[in-house]
């Protein structure tokens, strides 16, 4: 089931069953976890990708182990907020998945998420060809904690 907003997936999402967030692109799919109290995103890793049946299967057994409870994907809007060729393809991808998975899934606005993982990597002083083996993942991980930081605060709502 794909939601547009985060108010309607807060309901759908199990309680203590974590998210993942995935920045989707066209190389690779960036994963990230949450914990199950909700509260902090993890990076978890990348899969390259090779064809949609191939990527599903391994995302699918990858959120079937560590038991998750929803879906944030990342939504590539452009800087003016209107949607282009990529939120395109994202929406294609979340609808192929959806007719192979129950859990509920959302988009999450990803606009300078790769920009601010690449500079956290490079403060962390991250090497070059490490950077490019992390940073979907840790981009993934940005995505998802902008998720969970608006979750925490419609819960005190």
């Amino acid at each position: 089931m794909i939601l547009e907003l985060i108010e309607e997936f807060a309901p759908q999402v199990p309680t203590m069953r974590p998210i993942a967030g995935l920045d989707f692109g066209d190389k690779t799919i960036g994963v990230a976890l949450s914990d199950r109290m909700l509260n902090i995103a993890t990076p978890l890793e990348t899969i390259r990708r090779k064809k949609f049946t191939l990527d599903a299967e391994a995302l699918l057994a990858l959120l079937a182990k560590n038991e998750v409870g929803g879906i944030v994907l990342g939504f590539p809007r452009n800087m003016d907020g209107s949607e282009g060729p990529r939120c395109q393809k994202t929406r294609a991808f979340a609808r192929n998945l959806e007719r192979l998975t129950p859990l509920p899934i959302t988009y999450w606005d990803e606009r300078l998420s790769t920009v601010a993982a690449e500079r956290a990597l490079l403060l962390a002083d991250v090497s070059r060809a490490k950077r490019a083996d992390v940073i979907d993942h840790v981009a993934a991980g940005f995505i998802l904690q902008g998720a969970l930081d608006r979750l925490s605060h419609l819960r005190r709502q």
